[in-house]
């Protein structure tokens, strides 16, 4: 791999730099906190939500059952 000039590195860097200023000039870039929100008022996000709440919340049941430890009777 041949090695670059001084000239042909600063080129190069100085492309990055406007890819990155035109980035931020076009206003938040693009990440996972552009969704937030995205569903909020969405009945069938709603009803998708409250489907997933049940089935942890079964889960969540079977688990205890599972690992709960049986009552000694004082007697």
């Amino acid at each position: 791999m041949a090695q670059l000039s001084l000239e042909e590195r600063v080129a190069a860097l100085e492309q990055q730099i406007a890819e990155l200023r035109a980035a931020v000039a076009n206003g938040r870039p693009k990440d996972w906190r552009r969704t937030i929100g995205m569903f909020t008022d969405d009945p069938d996000m709603q009803e998708l939500f409250k489907d997933a709440m049940k089935i942890r919340e079964a889960d969540r049941t079977r688990a205890r059952r599972r690992y709960a430890k049986p009552r000694q009777s004082k007697a």
